[in-house]
């Protein structure tokens, strides 16, 4: 069973950058498809971005395409959100999911492991 430890949450100005991180325990990490998901007070968990095992393949959701890019280092069992041009709307806690492989997947129950979060609040 993997286990998933989100960080590099915080506070940021809009127009800022933060990169999130997030480490898997899994030895066989690149059995996983990884995903990112947020969600904001009062609202639903919503999908950010997903990438396939090798890292060969990537999804967005339309809100944060142009600005948020997933990546994934699979030596070192970790996946990535570089995010920029931050915006207030992007204020929510931000978590890491994962499943076993598929594809484009944007659902929260498409995911079985979860990480506990990591906050990131963009000022205006």
């Amino acid at each position: 069973q993997v286990q998933l430890v989100e960080s590099g949450g915080g506070l940021v100005q809009a127009g800022g950058s933060l990169r999130l991180s997030c480490a898997a325990s899994e030895r066989t990490f690149t059995n996983y498809t990884m995903g990112w998901f947020r969600q904001a007070p009062g609202k639903e968990r919503e999908f950010v971005a997903t990438i396939s095992w090798s890292g060969g393949a990537t999804y967005y959701a339309d809100s944060v395409k142009g600005r948020f890019t997933i990546s994934r280092d699979n030596a070192k069992k970790t996946v990535y959100l570089q995010m920029s041009s931050l915006k207030p709307e992007d204020t929510a806690v931000y978590y890491c999911a994962a499943r076993i492989r598929g594809l484009r997947r944007v659902g929260v129950n498409d995911y079985g492991y979860w990480g506990q979060g990591t906050q990131v609040t963009v000022s205006s």
